[in-house]
């Protein structure tokens, strides 16, 4: 029992990460709502499905499931926040080294996503 709610409140936190990354550049969205409904599902498939018909997260999620694709639309999103967030990063931080770390880490991500196919949807357009 004391398992099933460390999962949801794994999930309860994944998801608020999720949300505050919607605002903050930053911050990751996906990987966070991703890991809400992974930790929701070991733990409440009630709280898990509610994630995946959320409105705004539900159809990000059901495709990255459903095909392992992310819509171009969030592709673009993501890479601009983090286009943003690089340059917040240069200015903020001093240490030459940390900025080059986090450069990466985001070029990284940036790659990543946008390698991913577009969904089938999307492609039949």
């Amino acid at each position: 029992m004391w398992m099933r709610r460390l999962w949801v409140a794994l999930a309860g936190v994944s998801f608020a990460l999720g949300v505050i990354g919607v605002v903050l550049p930053i911050m990751p969205t996906a990987p966070f709502m991703l890991l809400a409904v992974f930790c929701a599902s070991k733990g409440s498939t009630r709280f898990a499905d509610w994630i995946r018909n959320h409105r705004f997260a539900g159809p990000h999620i059901r495709q990255w499931e459903d095909e392992r694709a992310i819509s171009r639309r969030a592709k673009i999103m993501a890479v601009a926040a983090m286009a943003v967030g690089a340059v917040w990063v240069g200015v903020l931080i001093s240490m030459l080294w940390l900025k080059l770390l986090i450069w990466a880490v985001l070029a990284a991500v940036a790659v990543f996503l946008v390698t991913r196919p577009r969904p089938m949807s999307e492609r039949l357009k």
